[in-house]
């Protein structure tokens, strides 16, 4: 199932499929729209607090977006199975910086299928979706990714 959902996303990329604007609030009630970000890379990142490897990818998700928020990438974090007093309690553990948002599977369907946590998308500064990471995700991947991207402009 896993091998066909990626088959679908692979295509709909291929296509040049934009996203549809996602609309998340994040813990502080302020709202993120896909549409917000235009000129900026936007990496949508699913996780949950009890997730071994969404724990061990947190430091370099701060990493990235403090490195790059006032430039060209924000990162959205969007917290799946916790309560709000566990997610809260989670962002200031780790020191979160990117704007975390507490949602559900349903919600999580604004901007793509979650089949394992943690999940990413990533989309370009036109707002399509460029990538798709089921799994942890690298900071440095990321930024390769990125690089790869804006040198063939």
């Amino acid at each position: 199932m896993r091998f066909l959902a990626g088959l679908l996303l692979a295509l709909l990329l291929a296509n040049g499929a934009v996203a549809e604007d996602f609309k998340l609030t994040d813990l502080q009630g302020k709202t993120h729209r896909l549409a917000d970000f235009r000129g900026k890379w936007v990496l949508v990142n699913f996780w949950a607090t009890w997730c071994p490897p969404c724990i061990a990818e947190t430091p370099d998700l701060i990493a990235l977006h403090n490195a790059h928020k006032d430039t060209d990438l924000v990162v959205i974090g969007v917290a799946l199975d916790s309560t709000l007093v566990a997610v809260k309690e989670f962002v200031a553990k780790h020191g979160m910086t990117y704007p975390v948002v507490q949602g559900d599977y349903k919600m999580a369907r604004q901007v793509g299928e979650v089949e394992v946590l943690p999940t990413s998308y990533l989309y370009d500064p036109t707002g399509k979706l460029v990538s798709y990471q089921p799994g942890p995700v690298k900071g440095s991947s990321v930024e390769a990714y990125i690089r790869s991207k804006q040198s063939k402009n």
